[in-house]
């Protein structure tokens, strides 16, 4: 079974040494649909929600706008990316007072059953985008996603990012030639720059960091590695305590105060994503995973299950492919 979700670099027994970079590692980009899309002012474009998805939008010729609401509002130019982390309904325009298209109106192109081209607007300035919907497979990833805003902005032109803005360059001229095997160097490039925008965002708001902050503590990482590393061993408050050399009590209300959350409460989380994982990679029996994660029963299992996610356990079965994703 896949058991190491965030996992301890070895040689280091209390935290992590980069538990940022081991938290993004369960970013992993998956059922992404890209769209090509060449605007000339006047323009607008209004794009609809999408649930458990994230969006994102990176400018590689002229300037843009992008809308959550009036409140959330950022200008792209070229060499920028913006996130919409929580797949919120938006608005792409050249211009204040532009009127927006709705989505399912654009004239559009279907290039491959990932992949379309989109023209729009009128006989102004030109804008040149890629665009793309993104899911992730790693049941962990709402965790992180939760502590994003609504929209990240990122200007990733400047000297000390010069391999950033060789990968727009690349990516720009990927779309634009859509060669064999383009596709798929797109999506591992368009990986990069989502991963370093959430970074970036990171680094200049760690105030926001929530559990990531906790990996940082001492005794509390310590913790949280113990629980990534090893989601099916039968932990308690009692085991964690002893294994990081604090108290019960002591233990308890500091995990509650960085984590946000109770000791068995987490615990309980990480062993559902440790079993979801298994769900959808290994195709494993119910009977297996419960008896990994120490339940006596299925049906014991499978109600814990329900009552972590809300979902039942046939439900992730049952699930199609995310890579059937569109735009």
């Amino acid at each position: 079974m896949r058991a190491a979700i965030l996992q301890a670099p070895i040689g280091d027994p209390w935290t992590t040494v980069d538990p940022l970079g081991d938290a993004l590692r369960i970013l992993r980009m998956s059922g992404v649909f890209y769209c090509r899309s060449e605007f000339t002012a006047p323009w607008g474009l209004a794009l609809p929600a999408f649930d458990q998805s994230m969006m994102f939008h990176v400018v590689t010729e002229g300037r843009c706008w992008v809308d959550v609401d009036e409140a959330e509002s950022c200008l792209l130019q070229a060499g920028s990316v913006a996130l919409i982390p929580h797949g919120e309904g938006h608005r792409l325009i050249s211009e204040r007072g532009a009127v927006p298209i709705d989505l399912v109106d654009a004239p559009r192109e279907l290039v491959s059953p990932r992949y379309e081209l989109l023209r729009h607007g009128g006989n102004g300035a030109r804008t040149s985008m890629l665009c793309g919907l993104v899911h992730f497979d790693h049941p962990a990833a709402g965790d992180l996603l939760s502590l994003l805003p609504r929209v990240i902005y990122h200007d990733v032109v400047s000297p000390q990012l010069e391999w950033i803005d060789s990968t727009l360059r690349v990516v720009a001229a990927e779309a634009q030639a859509l060669e064999a095997g383009g596709e798929a160097l797109i999506t591992r490039l368009a990986d990069v720059l989502v991963l370093d925008t959430v970074r970036s965002w990171f680094a200049k708001n760690p105030e926001r960091a929530g559990w990531l902050g906790a990996l940082r503590d001492k005794h509390i990482g310590h913790a949280l590695n113990l629980i990534h590393r090893d989601p099916n061993r039968d932990w308690t408050l009692g085991s964690l305590a002893s294994a990081i050399g604090m108290s019960r009590s002591a233990f308890a209300a500091r995990f509650t105060e960085l984590v946000g959350a109770p000791v068995m409460q987490y615990v309980t989380r990480w062993k559902m994503h440790a079993a979801e994982l298994s769900l959808r990679e290994e195709r494993a029996s119910l009977s297996d995973i419960a008896d990994r994660l120490g339940y006596s029963s299925e049906a014991a299992f499978s109600r814990a299950f329900k009552r972590v996610t809300g979902r039942s356990p046939g439900s992730i079965k049952r699930a199609d492919d995310v890579s059937t994703l569109r735009l």
